[in-house]
């Protein structure tokens, strides 16, 4: 199955979290879409990596995803190695994404920036034709993705360009709360971490609201980028 966009996320989540908005808006107008999780993230405070992948199941299902595969790498202990980077490239030439969106350059969670650079080189090294890569016995076919995009988790990165998702916000966070286990609960006994507080979910609202307000629309989720982007007239940005 070839897709449009890929997004990688170092845990169940990230891709929620950081670009859930983008994906729905892509969706909407025909774009396939498909979620790979790097780990199961079995290291979190709350939850279980069972109960993760249940609500990640849930949440690929509001979201309308294609796919979501899980490579089931450690968690908090994956580097970006030859071993690693060959699973990456397998997903990419399996998928064929013209676009790969991926996870912060840099953030609290140690996960993230080392997802995010596995993710990258995996890309570049994906369109070796001289990588020989075999799934089900299949011989892969060399594939580079045309962009990669990475989204912006707990740091405020400023943003090399910004995506509009005014419209899309509601279902966004629908899909962000069907991680029951990992965010505010009134009720709940278990430890608190960083993104457990009411504060962290309100933070998502107005995270992406300003972001809309700099730009000119109600809401707007942001993305840095690891070449320049070109357009082919100043119309184009309009």
């Amino acid at each position: 199955m070839k897709l449009d966009i890929l997004a990688f996320g170092a845990h169940p989540d990230d891709v929620e979290l950081g670009c859930a908005g983008t994906l729905l808006k892509e969706i909407s107008l025909g774009k396939s879409v498909g979620i790979i999780d790097l780990t199961r993230g079995e290291l979190g405070t709350r939850g279980s990596a069972v109960i993760r992948d249940q609500e990640a199941s849930t949440a690929a299902a509001i979201l309308g995803v294609s796919i979501r595969e899980n490579l089931e790498m450690r968690d908090g202990f994956f580097v970006n190695d030859e071993k690693h980077q060959m699973e990456i490239i397998k997903m990419i030439r399996k998928y064929q994404p013209e676009i790969v969106l991926c996870n912060a350059i840099d953030d609290r969670h140690i996960d993230h920036a080392k997802g995010s650079k596995l993710v990258s080189d995996a890309c570049f090294l994906a369109g070796l034709m001289k990588i020989e890569t075999t799934v089900e016995g299949e011989k892969q076919t060399a594939w580079r993705p045309k962009m990669v995009y990475h989204y912006i988790q707990w740091k405020n990165i400023a943003p090399d360009f910004v995506v509009d998702i005014t419209g899309f916000t509601d279902k966004k966070i629908e899909a962000i709360l069907a991680y029951g286990s990992q965010f505010y609960d009134a009720n709940s006994n278990e430890p608190e971490s960083p993104i457990t507080s009411k504060n962290f979910l309100e933070s998502l609202n107005y995270r992406s609201r300003d972001l809309g307000r700099l730009s000119g629309v109600e809401h707007a989720e942001g993305f840095t980028v690891e070449r320049y982007l070109a357009v082919n007239s100043l119309g184009d940005l309009i």
